[in-house]
């Protein structure tokens, strides 16, 4: 079978921070404009090493690694067997849902303690 690859698509990430009760999104354009102020560089490079970045967790995961960041977490893929679902009350529409690929995120201790 031929190999996935990513083809660099990712527009917007969000990462919602509940903070006294609102939500925030970050965008991939904050991250970018957020790397380009923190590290003194332009926003064409501070793009790229974003891009990169995502590229890279991207590809790694469709090859089946997991993705360690250290203090933040990891991501990995599993797999999800067959399952038989039923709606409730009504056995005559069972259904089987084929197994699947899922990513997981597992928070890290470091980020984890300064959330919760």
């Amino acid at each position: 079978m031929p190999r996935k690859s990513f083809d660099g698509n990712i527009k917007q990430v969000s990462i919602n921070l509940p903070t006294g009760g609102e939500i925030f999104k970050v965008t991939k354009q904050d991250l970018i404009d957020l790397v380009a102020k923190k590290a003194h560089l332009t926003k064409k490079a501070a793009k790229e090493a974003v891009n990169v970045f995502f590229d890279e967790v991207v590809n790694s995961l469709i090859k089946g690694d997991k993705v360690v960041i250290s203090g933040f977490g990891t991501f990995y893929v599993s797999k999800v067997d067959d399952k038989s679902v039923v709606p409730f009350g009504n056995e005559g529409l069972r259904q089987v849902v084929k197994g699947h690929k899922v990513i997981n995120f597992r928070v890290g201790k470091p980020l984890r303690k300064k959330i919760w």
